[in-house]
């Protein structure tokens, strides 16, 4: 088979592989194409020729698939946050599962164990409980725009990127992720900004003024917190700015600004100035309340973060004797949640900001129970006998989607501890550190996938394992992963 770029070819998609793209096969040979659902019959136009695969862009959608449907949101293909909103939800559910299932045969190496399909949420649109558009001098047009032919202001856009292009913005009118009043904040911030010709943050020559703008409600209550993220210290133009949103959107609760005066591009502020409200809100999950700010961490998707939560508790088949410690605790939710049926929860976690939220989220729920410790989880496990009084038994690990590091796994096998229960947001790194842990004394003995995050190719999954053998010490230094391409 001889394949050159730009060649035209019909495909028809066999499958969703790594990171919810599209697969088709040429003689064998996996190929990668945008936009599109297993079952479609496509034209596409070769992009990228590779050894072990190709890429391709579709130009035609010559027969759709029967799990193909309208996608609510006119910005999709366009915009990167809702890559499969175009196919039904139950079929979502099924490739996430898949891919769950692909990451433990194929990564972990685990072929025997069952595998559950994921809960699946109640609520597909307006689940999240915060958003972070981006305010940009390069607006990126979609191809209904460009066909329109009005004129558009190229040097302004508030939304969200363009997959793959970090200085590209979509100028987002509605997003149907968070609610209502969310839409209306995204306009009457826009208009503000052109009303009184607030130039974006532009990171060619870093002049400008606006950044980000965050949105964060708690949606039981309607509490909506508004950050908008600056250059610098204006507080003349701020002040123009918050008395116009809070004229068209009265709901909102408190309004700050963080000033980040850094070259990188993050939502995060050195200062902070709240110029409405107390510059915090709270939001529940089961009888326990948390205090979130504007920095803080918290759950995206407050209803299925329950759930997630409900599951991992009780897959750890906790009693009031039991001692657990909780890696990665973050601002402490997973600690203080399974408070209520331990001795005690040790939490350990890396940022400042995040062990100081923690621990007031520990006093807003009356909580003694538990404690935070500050530090390195590699180190912290190393130095265990300095802040530890008595052994675990149960272990609990949510951390980030790179996974743990293979000499805390290391640390985790030397505490022998009778259970771990891993949270995890990435199902390929977690099968590859379950493989470690399971080549060492621990099996699996249930799993469960937690849907998130609808129209996404997002998946968490939480595992028990259990010790049963005599530990081997010895662990690889490095374990390798590779992208699921089938």
């Amino acid at each position: 088979m001889t394949i050159k770029k730009g060649e035209e070819v019909t495909l028809k998609i066999d499958t969703l592989g790594f990171q919810g793209k599209a697969i088709a096969r040429i003689d064998g040979v996996v190929v990668f194409v945008n936009d599109s659902v297993p079952g479609d019959t496509v034209r596409a136009a070769i992009t990228k020729v590779k050894s072990k695969y190709l890429e391709a862009r579709k130009l035609e959608l010559i027969e759709p698939s029967d799990l193909r449907i309208e996608p609510r949101c006119r910005y999709v293909g366009a915009c990167g946050g809702c890559k499969m909103q175009h196919i039904e939800y139950d079929a979502q559910l099924s490739f996430k599962h898949r891919h769950v299932i692909d990451s433990f045969e194929r990564i972990g190496g685990i072929k025997d164990t069952e595998i559950p399909p994921p809960i699946g949420a109640n609520d597909i649109f307006f689940y999240r409980n915060k958003m972070e558009f981006s305010f940009s001098d390069q607006r990126w047009l979609t191809a209904a725009e460009i066909a329109s032919g009005q004129e558009y202001d190229k040097n302004f856009a508030l939304g969200l990127h363009v997959p793959g292009r970090y200085d590209k913005v979509l100028d987002i009118e509605e997003c149907w992720l968070q609610s209502e009043e969310s839409n209306q904040i995204l306009d009457s911030i826009r208009r503000a900004a052109k009303d009184l010709d607030i130039k974006p943050y532009t990171t060619h020559s870093h002049e400008g003024f606006l950044r980000f703008l965050v949105i964060k409600q708690r949606r039981s209550t309607g509490e909506i917190m508004v950050n908008v993220v600056t250059s610098d210290n204006r507080q003349d133009i701020m002040q123009q700015v918050v008395k116009r949103l809070l004229k068209d959107v009265p709901a909102v609760s408190t309004i700050v600004n963080n000033i980040n005066r850094r070259k990188a591009q993050v939502a995060v502020g050195d200062e902070e100035i709240v110029y409405h409200g107390d510059g915090y809100i709270t939001d529940r999950i089961g009888n326990y309340s948390f205090r979130i700010s504007a920095n803080s961490f918290f759950q995206t998707n407050t209803a299925q973060a329950e759930t997630l939560y409900s599951v991992a508790k009780e897959f750890g088949e906790l009693s009031g004797d039991d001692l657990v410690l909780d890696l990665y605790s973050g601002t402490g939710t997973i600690t203080i949640y399974l408070s209520d049926s331990v001795k005690h929860v040790y939490g350990i976690e890396s940022v400042e900001d995040s062990v100081r939220d923690a621990n007031e989220n520990a006093k807003l729920n009356g909580i003694g129970n538990v404690s935070f410790v500050k530090g390195d989880v590699l180190e912290k496990l190393k130095k265990s006998d300095e802040w530890l009084d008595e052994q675990p038994t149960v272990l609990y690990l949510d951390p980030p989607r790179s996974g743990v590091h293979p000499k805390a796994i290391r640390e985790i096998l030397n505490l022998r501890l009778p259970k771990i229960v891993y949270v995890s947001c990435n199902p390929t790194t977690q099968a590859r550190d379950i493989a470690a842990l399971t080549e060492h004394g621990y099996r699996i003995d249930r799993m469960q996938p937690v849907d998130m995050f609808p129209h996404t190719y997002h998946i968490e999954n939480v595992v028990r394992l259990t010790y049963e053998s005599s530990l081997n010490y010895f662990l690889p230094t490095t374990i390798e992963t590779t992208p699921n391409v089938s």
